[in-house]
């Protein structure tokens, strides 16, 4: 549907019927050529906020899928560089990767999920791009949480998110029109799907981290055109 070497129609929705690990497995040789792809300069635009190479010891990406954001950040870490993600298959497609990818710091590669997270005060550094949606909105706490255990005192949790946008945009509706759809096909087909659009944004966003014992920086001017000017943002939360 979006490239020749991406996914067809009926894989999309054979994947959309399947649980998240099963169907994130069957997309992963092909996600790179898919729009849900992190690009490559908002990654590298947003980690800019953590500092040039070796700025860091160890980092984390959270939900890391394909490694996008792990081939950015591990130079910029001296010694270490963990992904987690749900998806075996995801994993094995970072693993190839990343074989390749710029960088001296250790990468471990680990499944797991982003609302159970084994670490405690480890990481300098934590980041996810693009994987809000999976996770539902009462489970946001849980995850604000997570972050805020595995990070170093000072260390700093950076991704990027938005204001919602207005109802005049024709994609707003788009969005919520996917997102009610999500919710019939969860209500009644097993097992569930977590992909939902317009999630943890800000204002929401800032207040769960600032509860949790996080200072929230949310900065403008930091990407580029056009998801500047469709109010896309890097936040930076360090953890008190």
């Amino acid at each position: 549907m979006f490239h020749p070497k991406g996914p067809s129609f009926v894989e999309l929705v054979r994947q959309g019927l399947s649980s998240m690990e099963r169907g994130y497995d069957l997309l992963a040789p092909k996600f790179e050529y898919t729009p849900f792809r992190t690009p490559d300069r908002v990654l590298k635009a947003s980690l800019a906020a953590v500092g040039g190479p070796g700025a860091v010891e160890s980092g984390l990406d959270v939900c890391c899928g394909t490694g996008a954001a792990l081939r950015f950040l591990r130079p910029l870490c001296r010694r270490r560089v963990v992904g987690v993600d749900l998806s075996q298959g995801m994993l094995d497609e970072a693993r190839l990767l990343l074989a390749q990818a710029p960088g001296e710091a250790a990468v471990e590669l680990v499944r797991g999920d982003a609302l159970e997270m084994p670490w405690r005060e480890e990481f300098d550094v934590v980041t996810s791009f693009g994987a809000f949606g999976h996770i539902l909105e009462e489970d946001e706490p849980r995850l604000v949480a997570g972050l805020h255990q595995v990070l170093k005192p000072g260390g700093r949790f950076v991704f990027v998110t938005g204001e919602e946008p207005s109802p005049l945009r024709p994609g707003y509706w788009v969005a919520r029109a996917f997102n009610a759809a999500m919710r019939v096909r969860n209500a009644l087909w097993e097992p569930p799907f977590v992909m939902y659009y317009l999630t943890f944004l800000l204002p929401r966003a800032r207040a769960l981290l600032e509860a949790q014992g996080f200072t929230v920086d949310v900065r403008q001017g930091s990407l580029p055109e056009p998801y500047e000017r469709h109010g896309y943002r890097v936040v930076v939360a360090t953890r008190r």
